[in-house]
């Protein structure tokens, strides 16, 4: 096993085909197919299933997948340390964002890193914040964004924004109504049918966690991953949501929503800083923390 294979592979599993994979590489594809299978040989196991498609990654692909990506990028991180200056935030680094956070910092985040970091360079990935958490402990990405990170060690967590949950209903004038909603009590949220995510979603566990504690039971109407798709959902007249100010905010569609406060108690989901405590930082990632921070700060002002 050697990096160019693992790199070649990587490549074929997140284009999902060898054929886009050898235009990016600027390789042959029979010399990537023998890089793959010689990978698949020393390994004794079937690392894609091909399909008119393209390819997809078998159980044991994903599994090296994830392996692949960490060792690539610790390879990176070796080679950025010892052959730059540690004082220059120079190279590559990887930021996890949730995807509400992901439609309101991207842009603002691109901007000043190319203004304050023009030699290196920034990728930017969405997912879950358990997925996030779980690229961050891989080695994926470098720093991230989540909501309600479950302590454990061998992560620095720093809250950075505390939000309320509002129960979000849809309403014509509700961008004008908005302000007026007065408070509801937890112990009338029963009433109202629920769209809400799968429970591997923070803000899911969050909510079920509160409802537990306050003795109640929730009307779950339907379960749909995507929040812009459970916004459309309320719009449709399907139920109701439960969100944080910055999840409507995200939504093109917030014109058409209000938002009434939950109380007695009131849930607060908190955004965190999550980084690794066991790998030692790039200089350029240790640079990127306190950016992130400020942009997050600028969202509550």
């Amino acid at each position: 096993m050697n990096l160019k294979q693992l790199d070649y592979f990587v490549h074929v599993a997140e284009l999902g085909s060898f054929s886009k994979a050898a235009l990016v590489l600027d390789v042959a594809q029979p010399a990537l197919s023998r890089q793959v299978r010689g990978l698949e040989t020393e390994l004794r196991e079937s690392l894609f299933l091909r399909n008119g498609r393209g390819v997809a990654l078998t159980d044991a692909g994903k599994r090296l997948f994830d392996h692949s990506v960490a060792i690539l990028r610790l390879v990176a991180h070796a080679r950025e340390d010892l052959g730059k200056r540690r004082d220059e935030a120079l190279g590559h680094v990887t930021v996890g964002l949730p995807p509400s956070m992901g439609r309101q910092l991207t842009l603002p985040l691109i901007d000043r890193f190319r203004q304050q970091f023009p030699a290196a360079r920034l990728a930017i990935v969405e997912g879950l914040s358990t997925h996030i958490v779980e690229w961050i402990t891989s080695g994926r990405v470098d720093i991230g964004l989540a909501y309600n990170p479950e302590a454990q060690s061998g992560l620095e967590i720093t809250p950075l924004l505390e939000e309320p949950l509002e129960l979000v209903s849809f309403s014509p004038k509700g961008k004008r109504e908005r302000a007026g909603q007065r408070p509801l009590a937890m112990k009338e949220l029963p009433r109202y049918p629920l769209i809400v995510p799968e429970r591997a979603h923070s803000m899911r566990r969050l909510l079920e966690n509160q409802a537990a504690l306050a003795g109640i039971e929730l009307d779950i109407a339907w379960e749909v991953s995507s929040i812009p798709s459970i916004i459309d959902l309320v719009c449709a007249g399907y139920g109701h949501a439960v969100l944080t100010a910055t999840g409507v905010v995200a939504s093109t569609r917030a014109g058409e929503l209000i938002a009434r406060k939950l109380v007695n108690p009131t849930p607060l989901s908190v955004l965190c800083l999550v980084n690794s405590s066991h790998k030692r930082p790039t200089t350029l990632a240790r640079r990127t923390l306190p950016l992130l921070t400020a942009l997050v700060q600028e969202l509550s002002n």
